[in-house]
């Protein structure tokens, strides 16, 4: 039985790791969303399920050296620091323009502001 729900766990963090970096990759590519935070916790996935692809990810030229600089020394890059606090402050944006509750605008205003002031605390290279 435990076996069965390691593998299960494994093929899960597996796929996940792929869906993260996919999204990752679109990150990179789109100016509005911060595709570090992906690709950081797509290697985490990778770490606990394939040891080739967390290689695979950490040596890849366009994708891993944000994630290498994360886990070597906790730092980010000014330019994701400001895409990813942008990316917070018009979702935000976004959210108020809906018909949101406003226990739901004050939750992830807080939840968004705290993820904010800790990548912007976060030391850069």
């Amino acid at each position: 039985m435990t076996r069965r729900i390691h593998r299960f766990r494994r093929s899960l963090l597996f796929a996940a790791g792929w869906v993260l970096t996919a999204l990752g990759a679109v990150g990179m590519i789109l100016p509005l969303m911060p595709g570090t935070i992906f690709l950081i916790m797509a290697a985490w996935c990778f770490s606990q399920s394939s040891p080739r692809f967390e290689a695979w990810l950490l040596g890849h030229p366009r994708l891993g050296p944000q994630v290498r600089r994360w886990r070597e020394a906790g730092t980010i890059d000014r330019r994701v620091k400001l895409v990813a606090c942008g990316s917070m402050l018009i979702s935000f944006a976004i959210l108020t323009r809906t018909s949101a509750p406003p226990i739901a605008l004050w939750t992830a205003g807080l939840c968004l502001l705290a993820a904010g002031l800790y990548v912007a605390s976060r030391p850069e290279p």
